[in-house]
């Protein structure tokens, strides 16, 4: 956790340009597997919701969350494509996807920020040790280097909190 520090600056320029895009009418979508996916729709409903402060609701779509969207895709174009067939759906130039893998190489993740970029979206990853292809990929990541998956999570978690509480700041979100 400690080494989490060096990332406040960028979490806090993840949050400033959340802020611009989210108030701006633009919106976030995210994606992940297994842990990711409840990490990707706890920052989902946090920016629907509320984090710690009232303020008005945001657009964020955890992209999993999509049952039947979900099996239509994989029966109809398979697993590599389950989130990136939602991103060119649901993006906007513009908008931000974060993209959670604890390895950085999970396929339908990286089709996922592939998309993303194709459509002109600010994608971000949040991965485990870095070099990874989705590290390598996004626009930016913020790779954590732990030795297991759960200690990656937990420290995926730290980040979408400090997130929200860095993104409640700029849009000026007061009790």
């Amino acid at each position: 956790m400690e080494r989490l520090e060096d990332q406040a600056p960028r979490v806090a320029r993840w949050a400033a340009h959340l802020a611009e895009v989210l108030s701006g009418g633009g919106r976030l979508l995210t994606c992940g597997n297994g842990g990711s996916a409840a990490e990707a729709q706890h920052l989902s409903g946090e920016l629907v919701g509320r984090f710690r402060l009232d303020r008005p609701p945001f657009s964020a779509i955890a992209l999993h969350a999509d049952t039947s969207a979900a099996t239509a895709i994989l029966n109809d174009y398979g697993e590599h494509e389950y989130f990136a067939r939602q991103v060119r759906a649901h993006g906007r130039p513009g908008d931000v996807l974060i993209a959670l893998s604890t390895s950085g190489t999970s396929q339908n993740v990286i089709q996922a920020a592939k998309a993303g970029l194709q459509e002109g979206l600010t994608v971000w990853g949040l991965t485990g040790p870095a070099p990874n292809p989705l590290a390598t990929l996004a626009d930016d990541a913020i790779s954590v280097d732990a030795d297991t998956t759960a200690t990656v999570q937990e420290a995926h978690l730290a980040i979408v909190h400090a997130l929200c509480e860095a993104f409640d700041a700029a849009i000026g979100a007061r009790p």
